[in-house]
């Protein structure tokens, strides 16, 4: 069977077929470009240190934070909220051995508040790899909610 670079079968152009290609590529890639990686400072011990920030969006119901170490030991993590208001529901702490840890939380932070301090298992021994949080955003008309994570050694 003799194929033209030019013209493929059914009369798909090398063009066409390398664009289709492309498109497909991309489309898959966008979750990874959207993705925010963070890698959170050094610190003294019992001192909050931030771990990242996201833009909560009006649609959007779910964010999350890829954590790249080498400071990534937290002991308990706590969540500040501008901009506007967020009600969180819960969270998922993803440790570097793959392990999840569904934290519920529950709780109405209004626009400049923070959530309570929530405690990790393994006290500060285990390392975080990402955090997922899922909630419901307050601020239709008072703007965009920021969520910027701490995390305590």
């Amino acid at each position: 069977m003799n194929i033209s670079w030019a013209i493929l079968r059914n009369g798909v152009t090398r063009r066409a077929l390398v664009a289709e290609i492309v498109a497909v590529m991309l489309a898959g890639a966008v979750p990874l470009l959207a993705q925010q990686v963070t890698r959170p400072r050094g610190g003294p011990p019992g001192s909050w240190r931030v771990i990242g920030t996201v833009e909560a969006g009006f649609r959007a119901d779910h964010d999350g934070i890829a954590v790249a170490g080498p400071f990534d030991d937290f002991r308990r993590i706590k969540l500040k909220v501008t901009g506007a208001g967020l009600n969180l529901q819960h969270l998922v702490v993803t440790y570097e051995n793959g392990t999840p840890d569904k934290l519920e939380v529950r709780q109405n932070i209004p626009e400049g508040g923070e959530s309570r301090q929530i405690d990790l298992a393994g006290a500060g021994k285990r390392r975080i790899r990402r955090i997922d949080f899922w909630y419901d955003t307050k601020g239709v008309l008072k703007g965009r909610a920021h969520v910027t994570v701490f995390g305590m050694k």
